[in-house]
């Protein structure tokens, strides 16, 4: 059973996405929260597997309650999924960059709100359906000049060319059909990648991918 922690201050709108997870046999919603404060608190009480988090919330913004979260050790479990208003919300680079999983619209189909929650919790990034490339290509152009790719030495040259597809937008299917192995060989890649580099999850990869410099905006096409 996935166990989902709601935070956002919009009753109406808890009510509906609780509505929608709660009708699913393999999901349950473990606890709500009105503001970032309080979700910190039912997140390290209840130690859901997916908190949806609204960015926009009082007392304790989402963005804060998020750094505490991924930053806390205890809390490596934890994925954090946030919520926005709108698709590129001026807070959703640094969202990523602070170790959400990923981040939802608001209005987004309930399918596609439940293959989200299923999806972090497999361990894949969620950089909102449908509009990956576009929300990669916002970041990379927000994004200071490329760090350091003293890193990068870390990994294979495998590595680094798969690290370079992540970056990209691309799932492990599609870097198993350009590369010509199996998904679980490209995402075994993936997982070695992150794992050399420190990566809380994919969405994070795809940011050091930008940082570094292994990939550029004018890659997307």
């Amino acid at each position: 059973m996935i166990r989902v922690l709601l935070a956002d201050d919009q009753s109406l709108v808890r009510a509906g996405f609780r509505a929608l997870l709660d009708a699913q046999p393999d999901i349950e919603v473990a606890g709500e929260a009105a503001d970032g404060a309080k979700a910190l608190r039912r997140v390290r009480e209840l130690r859901p597997d997916v908190a949806l988090m609204d960015i926009r919330m009082p007392v304790l913004d989402g963005l804060a309650a998020t750094r505490s979260i991924t930053g806390d050790p205890g809390l490596a479990d934890v994925k954090v999924v946030m919520l926005t208003t709108f698709e590129l919300d001026e807070y959703v680079f640094e969202a990523i960059r602070s170790g959400a999983s990923g981040f939802l619209v608001k209005d987004t189909e309930p399918d596609e709100l439940l293959r989200a929650v299923r999806a972090v919790v497999a361990g894949d990034a969620l950089l909102s359906p449908g509009v990956t490339r576009r929300l990669i290509a916002e970041f990379a152009a927000r994004s200071k000049e490329p760090a350091a790719a003293d890193a990068l030495a870390r990994l294979t040259e495998r590595e680094r060319e798969v690290m370079a597809l992540v970056g990209i937008g691309m799932s492990n299917e599609e870097i198993a059909r350009r590369l010509v192995v199996s998904p679980l060989t490209a995402k075994t890649h993936v997982s070695r990648a992150m794992v050399k580099l420190g990566a809380r999850d994919r969405a994070q990869l795809v940011v050091l991918a930008y940082e570094s410099g292994l990939v550029r905006p004018g890659w997307l096409g």
